[in-house]
């Protein structure tokens, strides 16, 4: 698969958006990656927006500029809004048509359990598949070398990329951060862990004029998860790849 328009096959017209920022290094592995597989636009916060979820600007306008992006035949486009915003707006106006798949992340952070409702990676894949579009989550470990990614990602790319799990669903594939020597190979149909991944905690760090107090967050990684579950295969080193689903 190279992605070059063959006879009686039409190019695909690929969007990515993420929720690190248009800068992020994630961002720029998967559609470098994503250029064998069809025409790339990128449509991305011009800021980090994690645990934005699914938000969306209701009443603030959404700017949307032209990004000078560091890879030859990719148009890209910075965003004020959410990952969310970036979606509909790339969609419904900036696109010269609707994407045939939406590719989210590569994230900067595992979008694995109980997270999940957290991520605007995972909520960006999600309103696109509202939007008509195929959709693929994507991100790895917090602290990664980023071997595995980059091995497996193209891979799984021309695995996924025309996949279609059903209404309200997407697919979600997570990258463990240990080198690819380490790695244990992939694991598809993980469910997702009922788990918490973290115990979150607020520690008070000042007082504030007028009563007020400021916290921040301080959590813990708890390393539990079921068997069979997506947080399972990356904790055992495992590329975890299933749909996630977010309507019946």
């Amino acid at each position: 698969m190279n992605g070059q328009k063959t006879h009686g096959e039409k190019r695909r017209l690929i969007m990515i958006t993420n929720d690190d920022g248009i800068e992020a290094s994630g961002l720029y592995r998967l559609a470098k990656a994503a250029l064998d597989f069809g025409e790339v636009w990128i449509v991305a916060p011009e800021r980090q927006r994690s645990a934005a979820s699914h938000s969306i600007s209701l009443r603030d306008p959404i700017d949307v500029y032209p990004y000078d992006y560091p890879l030859d035949n990719v148009r890209a486009f910075s965003c004020v809004g959410t990952p969310c915003d970036c979606v509909r707006v790339g969609v419904r106006a900036v696109l010269p048509k609707k994407p045939d798949v939406v590719l989210c992340g590569m994230n900067h952070g595992y979008n694995t359990g109980t997270d999940i409702q957290y991520s605007a990676t995972v909520g960006a894949a999600f309103e696109a598949a509202f939007q008509g579009c195929g959709a693929i989550a994507f991100s790895e470990e917090y602290v990664s070398c980023g071997e595995t990614a980059d091995f497996y990602l193209k891979s799984i790319l021309e695995e996924l990329i025309d996949e279609r799990p059903g209404p309200g669903r997407v697919m979600n594939v997570n990258f463990p951060g240990c080198p690819l020597s380490e790695c244990r190979g992939v694991l598809r149909n993980r469910t997702v862990s009922s788990e918490p991944v973290y115990n979150d905690l607020y520690k008070l760090i000042k007082e504030l004029p007028g009563g007020g107090r400021r916290f921040e967050v301080d959590g813990t990684e708890l390393f539990r998860a079921e068997d069979g579950s997506d947080l399972r295969a990356v904790y055992d080193k495992y590329v975890s790849i299933g749909a996630v689903r977010n309507i019946s």
